[in-house]
Parts: structure tokens; sequence; C-alpha cells
């Protein structure tokens, strides 16, 4: 895509907006090289890796690019066999952990949605996780070695740490024997050295090696010759430490280099991967989305914002070419919004076709267009002696040649500049040609005759920016369909104009010219009206749907009501028949004393007799209670483990653990209960199904904007650290972060083994660890919740 487009639409300048995105200069240099891609295959895959990235900011959080820096220069080096540094080699190990975590960071389960483009450009990722653990386990900063990182250096620095120690007994010895001699009660360093401040007229008392001089000469740093052989020594082995050293980095350089076509591989992915990133993130803030791309040139924006203008300030537009008519002419008067409207569209498309999400709402469409030609601002140039109107026709004179049936071509006071019936003239002929090659148009104009143009022909299509007369400021919103007025008296009488030259001003204009701005007026008075009349339709409409729930959620109350009472009376009515079973079970009881009594047997057969009446009747009811509530919801044929089913009897909504058997008898779990029942007494549960209330759940816990991936505790006590954790983590948790960072700060450690204790018996935690190098070491804890 031409340069001198990217430039007039400002491309630029998303650019560098896009970079404050990146964590690294690898990925802010691919940013810089980023433009609109060459086929329709790159921007879709392009588009969709950044929706993939959104999402997985989403899901799990931020990614895991933490310490990770711009090594190239190593990996260079180490690719030629240089010995690196130690800030080198730790980078290098940084980008391996990064790889590596990232493998973790994007595996997803079964039920999970997958990233398809995201997971391909991770599959080229090896995880080196010996030369990963041999560089943090070797090296603990950029200035220092570990002690572990080899038992030579150990051993060498155990044993220097030993003669220090010898050193400094012997020089405090020395510092008591010599004290009168001394200017300080006390011993310095003079290269690697331990020496004495002697007083200058004492040199000859204290024997030894004159190894510097204060500014004045009144005192000389000396070391007894009883220390020089220990000093002696300690160089020795502090030249034993360097040498070691260097063996340890020389070895580390060499592993990498046997491994440098995978770091550098890996490098190359997370520098991709942290463009990736910067683009969704960029997106995100901007509230845009990925729009849909096609090539048959089709337009359509939905409330498209300029990026580039405050969000509080910006007015959402509409746009649409491509449908009915492939050419829009924008008019309206000056400072209306018409270039800005011009800069969106092509700006929009600019930033789709190189992968980006657009501020638009969804389901808008931009069109694949290999080429995007503007002439849009003052052209004028004094160094090659062009007048505006010549450089603009220069610049019109190399897009007629270039442009083609898959171009978009903008153009701002198409025609301006020169004579207003030749200018006007040459327009239209210009729109016409293009029009007639197949491009996309988006031009804005001051001339009547461009709109008259619009009107008769077809495939092209009016458009205006509305304008407030009575307020003389514009509302930036673009109406397509009908053409715009210049309100050029309006506003002159607004600003004070004596309407007598006003008057003499109209007299001198054609009266087919006034009939048609009227004609203008009077369609966008009628059109202001109908949307009037839309917007209160719109209202009553939202207001009768909301009417309407409100009756059908009282409906459905009054029926569940309805359904309740009838239970509670089957309920109480079987209540009074078991104490009516029971009272009769008592009376017989005494009737059988009675009888012993002297009571004949033909009383008691009568008793049995009314006893089973009475037990088929209460039995009867029953079975017409338990027949009323298993009629509720629909037979089961079949069901399958983890279904949510009915059990009338139970009156209980339970999951399926085990499938039929040959008799229909399952194993179902009724809360904390496991029951067997059979198939036939199941019923189709109504209600929300699993997979429903599987992502109901998921949703609420995306409340990601809201929760830090941090916290920081430094400056609180325990009990209120504590307190404040806990209730972060349960924020963290529902908000759907997978890793977050507590920070503790080093100190004493009193903060961090309390913080430490809680994340022990934490429900939400799954493991936990202290910060690696450039995440903030012992100073923060990071926890991965579950």
């Amino acid at each position: 895509m031409n340069e001198r487009s990217l430039k007039v639409l400002e491309f630029y300048k998303i650019k560098e907006k896009l970079k404050k995105y990146a964590s690294t200069g690898a990925g802010k240099d691919l940013i810089e090289k980023l433009a609109p891609y060459d086929n329709i295959y790159e921007v879709v895959q392009h588009l969709q890796e950044t929706r993939e990235a959104l999402k997985l900011l989403i899901f799990k959080g931020s990614p895991p690019f933490e310490g990770v820096y711009d090594v190239r220069q190593g990996i260079e080096m180490a690719q030629k066999g240089f010995v690196l540094m130690p800030g080198q080699i730790l980078k290098i190990g940084a980008i391996l952990r990064a790889a590596r975590r990232f493998q973790k960071y994007i595996a997803t389960k079964e039920e999970e949605e997958h990233f398809k483009i995201i997971e391909d450009i991770c599959s080229g990722i090896t995880v080196l996780k010996d030369l990963e653990n041999k560089i943090f386990m070797s090296i603990e900063s950029e200035e220092k070695i570990a002690d572990k990182a080899s038992t030579a250096l150990y051993n060498i620095r155990k044993s220097l740490q030993d003669k220090n120690a010898s050193v400094r007994d012997k020089v405090n010895s020395f510092i008591r024997a010599y004290s009168s001699y001394l200017q300080d009660n006390l011993y310095t360093m003079r290269g690697d050295r331990y020496v004495l401040p002697v007083k200058a007229e004492n040199k000859s008392s204290v024997p030894g090696l004159v190894h510097d001089q204060s500014s004045s000469g009144a005192t000389l740093y000396i070391e007894p010759m009883g220390l020089v052989n220990l000093n002696n020594e300690i160089k020795e082995l502090k030249l034993k430490e360097k040498a070691e050293i260097d063996r340890i980095l020389a070895e580390l350089s060499e592993k990498i280099y046997e491994d440098v076509n995978a770091v550098k591989i890996n490098a190359d992915i997370i520098w991709e991967l942290d463009f990736v990133f910067a683009k969704a993130k960029f997106g995100s803030e901007s509230n845009a989305i990925v729009p849909s791309v096609n090539e048959e040139g089709l337009v359509d924006i939905i409330e498209g914002r300029h990026p580039l203008i405050d969000g509080k300030v910006v007015v959402p537009m509409d746009v649409q070419i491509g449908r009915n008519f492939t050419c829009l002419v924008i008019t309206g008067p000056n400072t209306g919004g018409k270039t800005v409207a011009l800069k969106t569209i092509g700006l929009l498309h600019i930033m789709a076709l190189s992968g980006l999400m657009i501020p638009a709402r969804e389901n808008s469409t931009v069109g694949f267009f290999t080429e995007i030609f503007a002439d849009i601002g003052d052209e004028q140039s004094i160094e090659q002696n062009l007048s505006t109107f010549s450089s603009h026709m220069t610049n019109i004179v190399n897009i007629i040649k270039k442009s083609d049936s898959s171009s978009l071509v903008l153009f701002d006071e198409l025609g301006a500049g020169t004579d207003p019936t030749e200018g006007a003239a040459l327009a239209v002929s210009i729109l016409e040609n293009l029009k007639n090659r197949g491009c996309t148009i988006a031009a804005t104009t001051h001339y009547s005759e461009l709109k008259v143009y619009a009107l008769k022909s077809q495939g092209v299509e009016n458009a205006s920016v509305e304008f407030d007369v009575e307020t003389l400021k514009p509302t930036y919103r673009l109406m397509i369909g009908l053409p715009g007025k210049s309100n050029a008296f309006e506003i002159s009488k607004r600003l004070g104009l004596p309407q007598f030259i006003i008057d003499d001003a109209r007299k001198n204009i054609a009266t087919e010219a006034l009939k048609f701005e009227d004609l203008i007026q009077s369609l966008q008075e009628k059109r202001a009206k109908a949307e009037n009349y839309a917007r209160e339709a719109e209202i009553l409409k939202n207001e009768a749907d909301k009417i309407k729930s409100k009756y059908q959620e009282k409906a459905d109350k009054l029926k569940n009501i309805r359904d309740k009472s009838i239970i509670e009376a089957k309920r109480e009515a079987k209540e009074i028949l078991r104490q009516a079973k029971e009272e009769a079970d008592n009376i017989l009881k005494d009737m059988r004393e009675l009888e012993k009594m002297g009571y004949s047997s033909s009383a008691r057969h009568k008793l049995e007799e009314n006893r089973k009446k009475l037990k088929d009747k209460l039995e009867k009811t029953e079975e017409d209670l338990y027949k009323t509530r298993t009629e509720k919801g629909d037979k089961l044929d079949s069901v399958k483990e983890g279904q949510h089913v009915f059990i009338p009897s139970l009156n209980q909504k339970v999951v399926v653990l085990s499938k039929p058997d040959a008799k229909g008898e399952l194993q179902v779990q009724a809360g904390i209960m496991k029951v067997t029942v059979n198939l036939k007494d199941l019923r189709a549960c109504k209600g929300n199904s699993n997979d429903e209330k599987k992502r109901i759940k998921r949703e609420a816990k995306l409340n990601f904007r809201d929760v830090s991936t941090s916290v920081d505790l430094r400056g609180m006590d325990s009990i209120e650290a504590t307190y404040i954790t806990d209730k972060y983590l349960d924020d963290a948790y529902l908000g759907g972060l997978k890793e977050v960072t507590i920070i503790h700060g080093k100190g004493t450690g009193v903060l961090r083994n309390s913080i430490t204790d809680m994340l022990k018996h934490h429900s939400h935690v799954k493991n936990y660890r202290l910060g690696e190098y450039g995440e903030g070491g012992s100073g923060v804890t990071v926890v991965e919740l579950k």
C-alpha cells in the first residue's frame, strides 16, 4: 500500500499508541514494520489471532511476559560463539522461561475453547528446561554469579570468607597494637588489600608497605608486614574466583550455542506473541471489535469512531458503501466533520487490513482493498512551485493511473482551488471515470453540481454531515441519502450580517439553485421528524416489551403459587389420613383388649373389616397423590451420566451417576445422598441444563477488568495484610484470573511468613512460590489459583 496514504491518514500515530502495549523492543520493531497485508487470507488470519489473544486475556489474565527483554544482540553473539555477559545469559533464560510458561498458558481443557492460530504460533517452541534451570541456578543477577553455580566456586568463596575473617581479626589486633600511631582506630581497603591509616610522622613505627596517602599528606595507608601474606592469599583466591566465573560463563555460553537455533526460534515466537498481545490490549482499551472482511468492496461500518479523537468527545458514524452504490458524495458546511468522516473511513480500513481491531460496533464490515488512495488536506508546495489546485491535481492524476476495482479512493474537496464551474465539471468527470472502473469512492464537496450528479447517477449516493443552525455547531452525524446544505446565508445571519446584504446575495443566485437548496432543507427537516418518530416508536416498543415481561413474570408467579398450593393441600390431606390411620390402629388395639375382657369374635371381625376399608382408602389417596406428582414433567426413555433430571416422588432435581441396568435401575445424586431409582420414575428437568449452568458460572467469572493482577501489602501489619489478601484472592478467583502476584517486600520476612501461612490453607490457592528474577524475587509471592 502506498506510503503517502498511510501518512495522510496518520497510521503512524496508531502504531505509536500500539507500541505502548508492547513489552520488548523487538515487539515494538514488529509494530513499526506493520502495514496492511497483501491478501485477504493474511488479513483474516491476523484479525483472528488478535481476537484469540483478547479471549486469552479475558479467560486467563495477563500473558507470562514477566522479565522478558530484547536479547537479539546476545543471541547474535551466541551464534558467533562469543562468551556472553551474565546479564545477557540471564535474559536468555527469561526468554526460555517465558516460552515454557506460554505453552502452559495456552493449554486448554477439552470443554474449553481452543485458540488455533496462537497454538500454531506456539507449536514451534522448544522447552529447554535443563538449560533454563542451569542459567537461573548459576546466575543470581546481572552482577552476581551464584555460589551454587559450581562446587569449585562454592569452595573458593568459602575460603575467601574464612581468609577475610582471619584478616579482619589480624588487622584488629594491629589496630590495638598501633592505636597511638593511627589517625583513626579503623582499617580501610586499597586495591582489595587491608591497610591502616597511619600518621605520616609515625611511618617508621608501623613497618609495612605504603599503598596510598591522603590529599594533605598527613595520612599514609600502610599494609602491615604481618598482613602481606594473608592479603596475597586473598588476592590469589579472588583471581581463582574470577577464573572460575569466566569458566562458568563460558560453559553456559557453550550450552546456549549448542541450542542457539532453538533459543532464537523461542525468542522470535515470544516477540511475535508480544506483538499479538499488544494488538489485543490496544483493542481492549479502545473498546474495539474484530470486523468482517469481504472481497466485494462492501463497506458497512456501524458507529465507527476515529481512533485518534478522544473517546469522550468523538461522535460515532455509520457509513455504508457497496450495496446499492459505490460512490458516496458527502456535502455540508465547513468545520462540519466531512474530512473527519473521510479519514475515519480510510484509517479504520488500514487498521483492519493490518490485523488490528477497529473502534466500532459488532457486525461492522470492511472491504479488502489492495490500495487506498487519499487526496486529503492542503497540498500546496512552495518548494515545487505548485499551487493548491496543481498539487491536488498532480495527486489525482497519479490516483487515476493506478486505481482499479480493488481500490478505495478518498477525495477531500474534490475540484476545489480553481474556478467553481470548471472545478465542478472536472470533479464530476473524475468521479464518473473512477466509478466506471469499479473503484469504491468517498468524496467531500461544496459544489451543488455534484449533489445533482449524485441524485441523477446510478451507483452514486448523496450524504451530508448534520449542522445545527441554531447553535452554529456541527453534530458530526453522517446522514446517507440526503445532500447537505451549505447554510451560508443562515450562518451569516446568525453571525450578524445585515439582512439587506443577504437578500441581495439571494437575488444573485439562480432560482433553480435556491429551490434546490430549499428542497434539501425540507428533506433534512422531514428526515429529522422521521427519526424522532422512529425513536419515539422504539421507546414505546421497549416500554411495551417491559410491560409484557412484567405481566408474564406475574403470571408465572401465580402459576407457581397455584401449583405449590395444590401440593401443599395434598400434603395436608395425606397428614390427615396418616393421623386417621394411627387413630384407627389405636381403636383396634383397644377393641382387642376389650375382646379379651369378653367381647365376641364377631365384633372383632367387624372392626378388622372397617380397618381394611380405612387402609384401602388411605392407599388410594396416596396413590392419587403420587400419580399427580409423577405426571409433572415428560417421561424419559434414556438418560446419560451427568444429566439433570427430576424425581417427582422426592420433589427434587438430581444428577444421573450411572446408566440404567437391565431392570432400568440407576444411581442418582440427590444433594449429599446417592439414591437408586428406576428409569420410569424419572422426568425431564425443566430449567437450565448442565451446560447452561457451566456457561453461566463461567460468565460470572469474567469480570477481569475490575481485578488487578497484583496487590501491594507493603507498609501494612500482618493482620491487615492477611485480611486484604484474603479478600483480594476472592475477587481474583471470581474475576477468572489464573495467576496473581502478592507484593509484600523483603524486610524482616514477618509479613511474607504471615501471607505464606494463610496461603497454605486458602481454598482458592492451587500453588504458590516466591518470585523469580525479573518478578521481584523474595519480595513477592506468585500465587496460582484453582
